[in-house]
């Protein structure tokens, strides 16, 4: 907190006047269906080369367990022989970035693995790959689910954070204005926290 802020009023308003904290079964579910919903996200890794931290764009394949309603491990198709899956080698912490142009977000904290078993990549093969994957003509390498190359990258959820519209688009824009009007924060989202402790608490429940 800045130590030059004097006044009493909470130094970050939007965040007072949003925190939203309903009961751990709510905040999970919401977040998954948000991710289901929306789908890509950015995933940071850092480039086992020069240590930066790099973002690449993804789609969500899967969540697991499939058997649960709101499985908290998130899975993305991948070449094997792609940048990201080499810099999980040398660091297997990831973030995953979800957004909405109506400014709706998640942000996944986690930890990554790199599966190539080929009953996982089958389950969850799609044959839009084949675009991204190619065909190298060789017979084993064709873009389909048994190309060597495809692997799944599993992220196992430690934290996350999201802001979901309390009243729509339309409604958070009133919302907005009125704010303004008053030199005011809006109260226009949900923004909620997932802690590594209720993590584990949820993980234990769906066992």
């Amino acid at each position: 907190m800045s130590s030059t802020i004097s006044t009493q009023q909470p130094a970050d308003p939007y965040k007072e006047k949003n925190l939203d904290n309903p009961p751990l079964s709510e905040k999970v579910t919401d977040l998954v269906d948000f991710v289901d919903k929306h789908k890509f996200c950015m995933m940071t890794t850092r480039d086992q080369s020069t240590g930066l931290l790099v973002s690449r764009c993804m789609a969500l394949a899967a969540r697991e367990p499939a058997d649960a309603t709101a499985g908290l491990d998130m899975l993305f198709h991948s070449n094997a022989e792609s940048g990201k899956t080499s810099d999980l080698e040398g660091d297997a912490h990831v973030n995953l970035a979800f957004v909405t142009p109506a400014g709706e977000w998640a942000s996944v904290s986690g930890l990554a693995s790199v599966e190539s078993d080929r009953e996982v990549v089958r389950r969850h093969y799609s044959p839009g790959l084949k675009a991204w994957i190619g065909d190298l003509g060789d017979g084993t390498h064709d873009g389909g689910p048994d190309d060597p190359r495809i692997v799944v990258i599993r992220v196992k959820t430690q934290t996350a954070q999201y802001a979901v519209s309390r009243k729509g688009v339309v409604g958070s824009s009133v919302e907005f204005a009125k704010a303004m009007a008053k030199g005011d924060a809006p109260a226009v989202n949900k923004l909620r926290q997932i802690s590594e402790e209720e993590v584990q608490q949820w993980r234990q429940g769906q066992s």
